[in-house]
């Protein structure tokens, strides 16, 4: 029988899920700090782009210019971080961070540099309202 498909226990623990797409699974991190989103292929062992089936990797890069957009129309930031790294966690996911002169790390990159915040329920009802219907829309 195939393995079925499950989101990294450390993606489940530090994300909540906005909405399916055809290839991803499109989570927000919860960290307030940065409007923080990641895809996640919804591919068994899937660890590296260049080693997903190359339709899948169209998918994705579709999936991620969709995502992108949605960050870009719905928080204006100065600078979208796109980024597949995965040291921590193997499972193939790629964050979009949107980032801000102002945000507490800039120009720094995001890991690490402090402690995550909490998001109150109604910014994180209304963050992931805005991507999901920006998605739904396209």
């Amino acid at each position: 029988m195939p393995e079925k498909f499950t989101l990294h226990p450390r993606l489940e623990a530090d994300s909540s899920i906005i909405t399916e797409l055809n290839l991803c699974l499109v989570l927000l991190i919860n960290d307030a700090n940065y409007p923080w989103t990641v895809l996640v292929p919804k591919r068994v062992g899937a660890t590296d782009i260049y080693k997903l089936q190359h339709n899948d990797q169209l998918e994705l890069l579709k999936e991620s210019e969709l995502l992108s957009k949605a960050m870009e129309s719905i928080f204006q930031p100065d600078k979208l971080n796109v980024a597949a790294i995965g040291n921590v966690v193997p499972q193939l996911h790629v964050h979009h961070i949107a980032r801000f002169k102002t945000d507490i790390a800039w120009p720094a990159p995001v890991w690490g540099f402090t402690k995550a915040r909490d998001y109150d329920a109604d910014t994180k009802n209304k963050v992931v309202d805005q991507i999901k219907a920006f998605l739904a829309g396209q």
